[in-house]
């Protein structure tokens, strides 16, 4: 994988060398990089990989399996583990963190000028796909729903993600929602999904890239047309 992604630049500190490795190694192979590729791509040792793999595990840059934590589960948009979605450019086959990240794939990578999405709906188990680009919002009736509100995002972020899925309508929400036990949360349809994705993640391939704040991330939401507690919003 290391001859397919550019080094880090050197002048940037540990951190973020770290970062945009495993960001650009996600984007051109669809694969997380391992510690000895982020070892020869930053020029650290792979100690301090590891080092640096914590501080951005703990300010949420990248999620670390908890089992292994030279293993890079998730860095959103992308993911190392199937979550219910694949998403295949033009030479690279992605697996989509969610539905949120399957649709904010192409809008972060510049040179995709669209994405194929694929999933199946969670509860009666029909396939799904579409083409995903950045100019418009896919057409479809079917509606996403997303399980955990956004002020408890992080307290199991894979099974947030996990739970960030696209049915057929609201009629299999409801029977998903019966069927397992769980409260409903948000409920909205493709267009205002692609619109929440657009921009989410500009800037993150990028140097001195830095996550939003709550503050910006409320009012980026308001912005794409959501609503209510659910996204620390007014009803």
């Amino acid at each position: 994988m290391t001859g397919n992604v550019s080094p880090a630049p050197t002048n940037l500190h540990g951190t973020e060398r770290v970062r945009l490795a495993v960001y650009t190694g996600f984007a051109s192979s669809g694969h997380a990089p391992s510690v000895p590729e982020l070892a020869a791509l930053t020029g650290l040792a792979p100690d301090q990989v590891r080092q640096e793999l914590h501080t951005l595990h703990g300010s949420h840059d990248v999620v670390l399996n908890p089992r292994d934590t030279d293993q890079i589960v998730m860095a959103h948009p992308f993911a190392s583990v199937p979550l219910g979605f694949a998403v295949m450019g033009a030479r690279t086959l992605w697996w989509g963190g969610c539905a949120w990240d399957s649709f904010a794939i192409p809008c972060l990578l510049k040179d995709e000028p669209d994405v194929l999405v694929a999933t199946r709906c969670p509860s009666c188990d029909t396939p799904h796909a579409w083409v995903v680009g950045r100019d418009a919002p896919p057409q479809g009736d079917q509606v996403a729903h997303f399980l955990t509100p956004m002020r408890r995002v992080w307290d199991d972020v894979v099974h947030t993600c996990g739970n960030q899925r696209l049915f057929c309508s609201t009629g299999c929400v409801d029977t998903w929602l019966h069927k397992t036990g769980q409260e409903r949360g948000y409920v909205m349809d493709l267009g205002t999904v692609w619109r929440l994705a657009r921009d989410w993640y500009t800037g993150r391939l990028e140097p001195g890239y830095t996550r939003r704040d709550p503050a910006s991330a409320t009012a980026y939401f308001s912005e794409v047309g959501l609503h209510g507690s659910f996204w620390g919003l007014p009803d």
